[in-house]
């Protein structure tokens, strides 16, 4: 049996630039981390000669070609394992929430057929094989951020070229301004979960009309690199906030009235800046404050579920490897 642990990410700024609409025209960039909530992944042998999936169903299916579970049956193609397997997927968080779980379960997945055959993958190819999976086979509306963020975790500047090649670069932080951005940030579940893919597609549409803002967007990303180089949370917070009024700017479902008035209510209670996680519409608001003001930003939003914020500084690995057996 192999079990892979794949982060889930958090994306400040720069999101839609990873869209080809934008970036073929001109580069895209993007700020994320890796968080310490994850998507789980086993594939072992199985004593029939079928696979069995087993996600928020279970599949056992005859034939490659008969599993309903779009990324395990690609991933299944692309690595050339065939029947006799058992995969499971679990996650930490629900889809749909903003936290780019399609891609850390498509990235996870990768990671623990390829550990199966004994092969060991660099974070780039899981994240471009992921990638190669979700956009071009599936055709799914996304960008590039999220494989990335899965495959690498930590802290990362993301570039997004036009001839669809993506550069990581780490950010050097100060570890003591990490720790500080870490006790500032809340991570407030709106409750609502929504199809990222419709509000990609609708921005993908749109983008042409959009470029001006989109650029900002991304020049954001870089600008919230400095700071954070330089260890400044004030001004971290500030450029979050300006971030988020310019994404929001977009439309295309990205906010509702419901998630404007958290925000707003969070910023009366001496929030410094934040924004909708993924594509928006809904799932997790993130929210930077002083820690001392985290308690009546709880209380004016209605006391919410939340997930505590901490940095994965590592990405997609293998966490288990037992001895394997072929029926």
């Amino acid at each position: 049996m192999i079990i892979t642990q794949t982060p889930y990410r958090v994306s400040f700024a720069g999101g839609g630039t990873d869209l080809p609409a934008f970036y073929q025209h001109e580069p895209g960039a993007v700020l994320s981390v890796g968080l310490m909530q994850h998507m789980y992944v086993t594939v072992s042998p199985r004593f029939h000669k079928t696979t069995r999936v087993a996600y928020t169903k279970v599949e056992i299916a005859e034939t490659i070609d008969a599993i309903e579970h779009t990324i395990a049956r690609e991933a299944l193609r692309l690595t050339g394992l065939g029947d006799h397997l058992e995969i499971t997927t679990v996650g930490d968080v629900p889809a749909g929430t903003g936290l780019g779980s399609s891609s850390s379960l498509a990235v996870g997945l990768l990671n623990a057929l390829y550990a199966y055959k004994g092969q060991v993958t660099s974070p780039g190819q899981l994240a471009q094989q992921a990638c190669d999976i979700e956009i071009d086979i599936l055709g799914k509306p996304i960008g590039r951020q999220d494989q990335y963020a899965a495959a690498y975790g930590g802290v990362n500047y993301i570039r997004f070229n036009s001839d669809h090649s993506v550069d990581v670069e780490p950010v050097p932080a100060d570890p003591g301004f990490l720790n500080e951005l870490e006790r500032h940030i809340l991570l407030l579940y709106t409750d609502q979960q929504r199809d990222a893919d419709t509000i990609l597609k609708k921005q993908s549409e749109g983008s042409a009309d959009k470029m001006t803002v989109l650029r900002q967007m991304r020049d954001l990303a870089g600008e919230l690199r400095i700071v954070m180089g330089q260890g400044d949370l004030n001004g971290f917070g500030a450029l979050l906030h300006q971030g988020w009024e310019l994404k929001r700017s977009l439309g295309f479902g990205i906010s509702n009235a419901g998630v404007d008035d958290w925000y707003q209510a969070a910023i009366d209670n001496g929030a410094m800046g934040g924004k909708l996680l993924g594509a928006g519409g809904g799932g997790f608001l993130m929210v930077m404050a002083p820690p001392h003001k985290h308690e009546a930003i709880r209380k004016a939003v209605g006391n919410p579920r939340e997930l505590p914020f901490r940095i994965d500084r590592r990405g997609s690995r293998v966490i288990f490897i037992s001895d394997r057996y072929t029926f």
